[in-house]
Formats: C-alpha cells, structure tokens, sequence
C-alpha cells in the first residue's frame, strides 16, 4: 500500500516550510528512518525521514517549494504499485505561485510577476541569495526568461554596489533563520529584563556528588546547565504564566514544560527541546543535552528536536560571559540567559567572602508579566538553587 510523504508540521505558529531539496530521486527504493528530504521553516533546518519502505515516486514539489504543513509532495510505494490518483495538491504561501511548465522541465516557485504589486519575477535561488547579500530584487534587471531574475543578476546587483576593498559574507542557511528569527522576536516582543545574582556552592556541591554516581551507572556526566535545566524546569510548574505563550492576543498556558536549550552550530544557534523537562532527572537530562548537540553538530536534527518548546535556557558561561540579555523567541514569552560561576566578594553574615556566583537575567514578555512575575520567578529559582536535593 502507498505510504504519503507529508510535509511535517514543526510549531503550531508556523503554516508551511520551504523544500530545500531532495536525498533521494524518484525511482530510489529507501528504506523507514532514512533521509530522504531537506526543508527550512522559520526556526531550522531539518531533514525529514521516510515514514516507511518503499520506491520514491510522485514527487509534488522541488526545490524551492513552500509547501503547506500537511501537505502530501510525494509516495512512498511497492515494486508495480501506482501512485494514487488523489494526491493532495501543493498549495504554495499567498506570496508565492507555481509556474505551469511543459511535463519533464523544471518547476519553479516564483514570486508574482511585476504588475498589481509591483515585484518582478525571480527564481528560488536567486531570491535566497539576495536575502543573504541583501539586495533588493525591485532594481535588479532579471535576464532569465520573461524577465525573471537569476542568481547571476542578483550578484552583479551586489557586486555593482559593493564597496572599494570590501568584502560580502553570506550568510549560512542556519544563521540566516537564526537572524530572522531573533529580528522577528526583538520587533514584536515587548521585552522586560531582571538580572539576579544566585550562589552557586550548593549546585557545585551537587554536580561533584551525583556525576560520579550517574557515570559509573553508565550515564552522562551531568553539566552545572543540565542541573540548572532540571531546577528551571520545576520552578515553572509554579509559574504557568512563565511557561506559557502569546498567541493572537491571548496567553495560552502550555500543558508541559518543554525546555529548549541553545545550542551553538556554526554560526548559528539552534534551540533543542528536552520534552517534559521537569520529570527527568539530571542524568536523563544530560543524555537528552548530548544527544541534541551531536544531532545539531551532524546537521541531523529532526522536526520533534527543535519544535514545540515553552522555555528557553541560554548559558553562555563557557565562553567566559558573566551576565548578558538574551532575545526571546516567539511564540515563548520567557527565556533565561545564564553567566559564567565566578568567583567574587559577598557579605555573608556580615563577613565579606569569597563566594561562587552565577548572575541568571530573565526576559519576559510585558504583555504576559512585569516586574512582580519576574522578580517572583527568581527569587523561587534562588530557593531551588540553594537547596537543589530537595527540588530534584
């Protein structure tokens, strides 16, 4: 029996996600699991897996396609089978259209022809080029046929303008996304930012005391992060609000606390999900952590790995930051950016010592909170980190 390919839904906020391309060609037999295409949404890059086996056949979408969540764009079928007759067709975002071409040629997607609006013509390449060299297509002269414009045109428009000695970066799928993604949260996302200073003895004591005892088990040694997820991600059962996210100008309360963890890849940064955060302990936690970063070094994360988070942590403390703001990402209202442990003078009962400090600042969204439910927030995160064995 035919198997569809769909094209998978990654965030209930998002509609549809680009086809960057295909693993397989028509005709390859491939096997449940395995690659067999390579989409972009507004959030990553993701390959997408064969629901099962079968001979690829009726491809609905090429390259450059912006394809409805849902959407059938191909079958996965038995050696003799056909490809049924009653394929959902590819309905492509309001901005785009689908240029009918003789059968055998190549399709494209292409933004509407210059007229009612005013743009021109151009293709999938040509358009992904010039959002990463930041040319405008309106005064690009397209060469291709009926006008359209190439990646050619598109970089001798930017060469046309580019500086005496200076040079271009384009930048990378995953860092591109990365920026749209943070322009788009820091426009629409009223931010509120509260800073808090926490002692960090109580979690040092603990990571030296639980990593021997989950490594020798066979697990992963757990980071000072992961147990700081663990406590972030009990924490929020208290405060749902903190947890929850802004949809078409309501609050929506998640039923789970999903924690993302940002991950740097490249030059970008990828957030993944630790599903459930707060019934795993810190060893599962850990597992989960490496998984997702070799996933995200590989280039092989899935949808499930980066879809579907109610809570950001973003620790920078490896690279020596003490404190910074970090940018929430919609539709989440919170996320939590962690420092460095350093050392620095505190008065403890009345003394001045020497103590290991982690500055913690928490971005929330004002539509959903102020000050009293961040600085609440924190101030239960302080309790949890000095007394972490009775939150874990």
């Amino acid at each position: 029996m035919a198997i569809a390919v769909i094209m998978p839904a990654l965030d209930v906020t998002q509609e549809s996600g680009k086809l960057l391309g295909w693993k397989k060609r028509a005709g390859e037999r491939v096997s449940k699991g395995e690659a067999i295409l390579e989409i972009e949404t507004d959030k990553a890059i993701v390959e997408v897996e064969a629901p099962g086996d079968g001979i690829l056949a009726g491809i609905r979408a090429e390259e450059g396609a912006v394809v409805p969540f849902g959407d059938t764009i191909a079958w996965l079928v038995q050696e003799g089978e056909a490809v049924p007759e009653a394929q959902a067709s590819v309905k492509l975002a309001p901005e785009y259209r689908e240029e009918i071409r003789p059968e055998g040629a190549e399709m494209r997607v292409a933004l509407p022809a210059s007229g009612a609006h005013g743009r021109m013509r151009a293709s999938p390449k040509a358009r992904r080029l010039a959002q990463e060299l930041g040319v405008d297509l309106d005064g690009v002269h397209g060469s291709g046929p009926d006008g359209e414009i190439q990646a050619a045109d598109v970089r001798a428009a930017a060469d046309a303008v580019q500086p005496t000695g200076g040079t271009v970066e384009p930048l990378g799928a995953a860092a591109r996304i990365a920026a749209e993604r943070t322009a788009q949260g820091w426009r629409s996302i009223p931010h509120f930012f509260v800073s808090r200073d926490l002692d960090a003895r109580p979690l040092l004591a603990l990571r030296d005391r639980l990593a021997p005892e989950i490594v020798q088990a066979g697990g992963v040694k757990p980071s000072l992060n992961d147990l700081l997820v663990a406590l972030v991600a009990r924490v929020l059962r208290t405060h749902p609000r903190v947890n929850a996210r802004w949809v078409n100008g309501s609050i929506h309360h998640n039923p789970d606390i999903d924690v993302a963890i940002a991950i740097a890849v490249g030059d970008a940064v990828v957030a993944g999900i630790v599903r459930q955060a707060d019934r795993l302990d810190p060893g599962a936690i850990a597992a989960r952590r490496r998984e997702l970063a070799e996933r995200a070094q590989a280039g092989r994360l899935q949808p499930a790995d980066i879809s579907g988070g109610t809570f950001t942590v973003s620790n920078l403390g490896m690279f020596g930051v003490d404190s910074f703001t970090a940018i929430i990402v919609p539709p989440q209202v919170a996320i939590l950016a962690v420092g460095r442990v350093r050392d620095a003078v505190v008065a403890l009962d009345g003394r001045p010592e020497v103590c290991p400090m982690m500055n913690v600042t928490l971005a929330l969204d004002h539509r959903v909170g102020g000050g009293r439910t961040a600085a609440l927030f924190l101030a239960d995160l302080a309790e949890a980190l000095a007394r972490p064995e009775k939150s874990l």
